[in-house]
């Protein structure tokens, strides 16, 4: 359902709208450029809250990137997020984040949004999970921009790992926090007790970057058999011992027949880029409907900085000159849709 507009971008016009999923209602935004498009992009966010009917800075300068190229842009509220009812969930799986997609896509075909004729799909991070989702189940999706996409498995390890480097720990540091967190991890999901855990991790639960990340409250027992409990409906592969959040992705992956561009930041410390570039090569590839660009001094969300850690802080980097999207990121979705023929 439409429910208003209010001007954006100039001659761009800002449409909220509207959709049912699970009993709640999602609110949301429409960009339409002042000629009519030939698609409409729907952004798909990464992990944690969103602002987006409010204007997130970040993806309000991606929206108006996307308008400028003459698509319709669409955007919506997480649950509990902005105007959408309901309470937010930052372990929502990453199957029902994929229904909750196409309910918005429904959505916006039924109300006849200008290039609902060709909807494609933006998304970042844990969106990398979600997009090919969708598309399996609707196959008239008609391409994905995937920017700094997963594979299969969690990514924390590899956070872990980047950012230890990037404090500059020591190699056999580095080692030997890694088998302490994985000891760990592994006797959580396995049922094994607190005392178990706290043994295998002596070093793990005094690092900086883990009490930054977690909290000095996240090695309590009570959150230590709360998240155990999350553990038993979940997956993993036996030879990392790393969770894995979609099943068959790479049989997914490989039944995707629409062009997909995939960008990676050369300096993601968050994402393993380079796992995910070779899996994007092994089954999007043989489709010949891929292209990959990886962009150098890039951190996780494009952005331009020093060396792509996770506290790198936003405001620190702009005061350098730094912390923009980078150079070459608009252009290369720009001329890649363009050679799809969805630009003006």
């Amino acid at each position: 359902m439409l429910t208003g507009c209010q001007p954006l971008f100039g001659q761009v016009r800002s449409e909220t709208f509207e959709f049912d999923f699970e009993g709640k209602k999602y609110s949301g935004l429409i960009d339409i450029p002042g000629k009519t498009p030939y698609a409409l992009i729907v952004l798909v966010p990464g992990s944690g809250r969103t602002n987006m009917v409010a204007g997130d800075e970040y993806y309000k300068n991606l929206r108006s990137q996307f308008v400028r190229f003459g698509l319709a842009c669409a955007v919506y509220d997480k649950a509990g997020c902005g105007k959408s009812e309901g309470i937010f969930d930052y372990n929502q799986s990453v199957q029902n984040s994929s229904e909750e997609v196409l309910a918005a896509i429904r959505e916006l075909r039924e109300l006849k949004v200008p290039g609902a004729d060709n909807i494609g799909l933006w998304g970042i991070s844990r969106g990398g999970w979600i997009c090919p989702l969708v598309i399996a189940k609707d196959p008239n999706v008609s391409f994905w921009i995937s920017v700094s996409g997963p594979d299969h498995l969690e990514t924390i390890g590899y956070l872990f790992e980047a950012n230890w480097r990037i404090q500059g720990k020591s190699e056999p540091e580095i080692k030997q926090l890694a088998s302490e967190w994985l000891d760990g991890f592994t006797i959580q999901r396995k049922g094994g007790s607190y005392e178990e855990y706290l043994e295998a991790s002596p070093n793990l639960s005094k690092d900086s970057l883990i009490l930054a990340l977690r909290g000095g409250k996240f090695n309590t027992r009570e959150n230590y058999l709360s998240f155990q409990k999350v553990l038993q409906n979940q997956m993993f592969d036996e030879e990392t011992g790393l969770t894995i959040v979609v099943p068959e992705f790479t049989e997914i992956l490989s039944a995707i027949k629409c062009p997909v561009l995939a960008i990676f930041g050369e300096r993601d410390s968050q994402v393993h880029w380079r796992r995910t570039l070779a899996l994007y090569k092994e089954t999007l590839g043989a489709s010949h409907n891929l292209t990959i660009k990886t962009l150098p001094n890039c951190n996780h969300n494009i952005l331009s900085c020093e060396t792509g850690g996770y506290f790198e802080r936003l405001e620190d980097l702009k005061l350098k000159g730094l912390g923009q999207p980078c150079e070459g990121y608009y252009d290369e979705m720009f001329t890649w849709l363009s050679e799809l023929g969805f630009t003006k």
